[in-house]
């Protein structure tokens, strides 16, 4: 499934797609069915035909990594080649990811769905959303993984309004 967001990353209109075969085994998932195998897979083709349809996107988003990390990556390669102007995104719900992740992408969500903690729009969330700083980019750098600065961003997606003691 695909859809337009605008809430994912902050900043960016995005194409998201939903991945199968999921890895993850969180309690209250919001998609279990992406554990299993369902739709089609996904291409270097359907990826350039699902842009072509989607005129505007600047962000293209992997929710879920499935279980062939070979596959993601050269989706993710594809993308960065063919379509260098986007920034590429991954939602992950381990702890921790592959150094190659950080190598390609611009976003990268990790931490799996804790009900008690809350989602990413919780003050008290355990999941972290980490932004790529570009060359020269005064900001604090949280993260660096392979020459790469990564800034968490987290903080973003707590809006006025969400309980800052979220517990469920």
């Amino acid at each position: 499934m695909t859809s337009v967001v605008l809430e994912e990353i902050p900043d960016k209109l995005t194409l998201a797609v939903d991945i199968s075969n999921c890895q993850g085994t969180c309690i209250g998932c919001h998609s279990p069915f992406l554990r299993d195998n369902v739709g089609e897979e996904l291409t270097p083709g359907i990826i350039d035909s699902l842009l072509a349809d989607n005129f505007g996107v600047n962000c293209f988003l992997f929710l879920g990594e499935c279980n062939d990390h070979a596959a993601l990556m050269r989706l993710a390669r594809h993308l960065r080649t063919a379509h260098p102007e986007l920034e590429i995104a991954l939602y992950s719900g381990r702890e921790t990811v592959e150094d190659d992740i950080w190598e390609i992408f611009d976003y990268v969500k990790v931490g799996p769905y804790i009900p008690k903690f809350g989602p990413l729009n919780h003050r008290s969330t355990n999941q972290r959303l980490y932004r790529l700083l570009r060359p020269g980019e005064d900001a604090p750098a949280v993260l660096k993984k392979e020459g790469r600065r990564f800034a968490d961003i987290t903080s973003r997606f707590w809006h006025k309004g969400i309980d800052p003691n979220y517990r469920k």
